[in-house]
């Protein structure tokens, strides 16, 4: 190890994910992650159970990052983990781990955001994936989140739009509920959409000002609209169900492609990045991918391990705050709503 080389541990533990990462300078040794499949009988994940679960798989997580990445805890040179926003029992779990970690290797700790992770994960380096110059816009899409960023910086960053009531996650997830979809549907509805058609049932777009989302009413609307229509046959779900998901997320697109386009005209910045677990919706993929010819735009979509929940997107965050000195004392603590 030359002493040019920074090794990070990084531990994300914002939801229902444990996740550890080791990586060197801005390369990722290893990333792995813990799921919880104990949620999806719940419809959902339970706060609770996602922190008890944390407490069971933090050790073997963080233990198999460092053997995958063949390196000892004592080649380390930092701790970075996430602070928040999430679910603050589950931050817990992770908070106190990293500084328990951090104080008895005697290393620096690194409190990472979770929202500037998912943007700045773009920096990490992986063959075939460019890098966005600054500025860029990032258009960071979750269960938990929607929001439209103009970043200047690896540490200047603004929200320009942000949704109003429901993530567009929560909008895939809950529309899947109403087709009796199993939890998580989102990833469901992207895999029914592919064989249908996105202009079967056309769906009405909110109306919001500026450059800000609102996806509560939709959810509402495609809850009537498929009552109504079960209502007149029993059986129209299990007939259209490929059709009825292509034409939720054609109309989800649809919202975010014209707030983005709004967001270039305003900023002329043609610069787009996604980022965030829907990102790993292809139809967003694809669509984004299209813009380049179609707007002029330079899009940039992660790898696909980098849009979901990991700590691979924490530890590029830990080492650009390594280099700048960015450290936490012990006194630092999780918060579940966090300023950007």
């Amino acid at each position: 190890m030359s002493n040019a080389d920074v090794y990070i541990l990084a531990i994300e533990s914002s939801c229902d994910d444990t996740a550890a990462a080791v990586l060197k300078n801005n390369q990722v040794l290893s990333n792995v992650v813990a799921g919880q499949k104990i949620h999806e009988e719940y419809g959902g994940v339970v706060p609770e159970l996602a922190s008890r679960a944390h407490q069971q798989n933090i050790v073997p997580v963080i233990d198999a990052a460092l053997k995958k990445a063949g390196i000892d805890k004592k080649e380390l040179n930092a701790i970075a983990f996430t602070q928040g926003p999430g679910l603050m029992g589950s931050l817990l779990v992770g908070t106190s781990f990293a500084k328990s970690l951090a104080l008895s290797l005697q290393l620096p700790l690194i409190a990472v955001n979770h929202m500037h992770a998912h943007i700045l994960a773009h920096f990490i380096d992986e063959e075939g994936y460019e890098k966005p110059d600054f500025p860029f816009i990032a258009l960071t899409i979750s269960g938990g989140h929607t929001q439209i960023v103009k970043v200047k910086s690896f540490f200047e960053m603004e929200i320009i739009g942000e949704t109003t009531d429901d993530a567009v996650g929560e909008a895939f997830d809950k529309s899947a509920k109403i087709l009796g979809l199993p939890y998580p549907g989102g990833p469901l509805i992207d895999k029914y959409a592919k064989e249908g058609n996105p202009k079967a049932f056309p769906f009405t777009k909110p109306k919001v000002e500026g450059l800000n989302f609102s996806f509560s009413g939709l959810k509402t609307q495609i809850m009537y609209f498929v009552q109504k229509s079960v209502a007149a046959d029993p059986d129209f779900i299990t007939n259209n169900m490929n059709d009825i998901c292509a034409s939720i997320q054609h109309t989800i697109i649809e919202i975010l492609m014209e707030k983005l386009k709004m967001a270039v005209t305003e900023t002329g910045i043609k610069r787009i990045s996604i980022g965030g677990g829907v990102s790993a919706n292809s139809g967003i993929r694809a669509t984004l991918k299209a813009a380049e010819s179609k707007y002029g735009w330079k899009t940039y979509i992660p790898k696909f391990e980098y849009t979901t929940d990991n700590a691979a997107m924490i530890g590029i965050v830990g080492y650009h705050k390594f280099l700048e000195q960015q450290f936490n004392d012990a006194e630092v603590t999780s918060k579940a709503r966090i300023a950007f």
